[in-house]
């Protein structure tokens, strides 16, 4: 992928919504629920503080974390649909 986040922002790849519910019925695109976890696929190099100094970001490429529900950018890059989003708009990293 061809899309590299500037200072604070990271690029996230949705999890896919669930296919179908417990009861086996299939889910129609437009009836999923927005997916607030992720997977970081890139990282911008930090923020900038007021003294001037680079603050590295907390989250790494490969984490899977829970994110805003309406934060962000929704992009499609290469055919992938990809969420921008800034790094204080992460609440949480899923510990494996």
């Amino acid at each position: 992928m061809a899309l590299r986040p500037l200072k604070d922002k990271v690029v996230v790849k949705p999890s896919e919504g669930e296919e179908k519910t417990a009861g086996g019925i299939f889910i129609p695109d437009s009836a999923k629920k927005k997916p607030q976890e992720g997977k970081i696929i890139a990282v911008g190099t930090g923020r900038t503080l007021d003294d001037g100094t680079l603050k590295p970001l907390s989250v790494k490429v490969g984490d899977t974390v829970v994110y805003s529900k309406y934060g962000g950018t929704e992009v499609t890059v290469d055919g992938d649909d990809v969420v921008i989003l800034e790094e204080d708009q992460i609440y949480a990293v899923i510990e494996a």
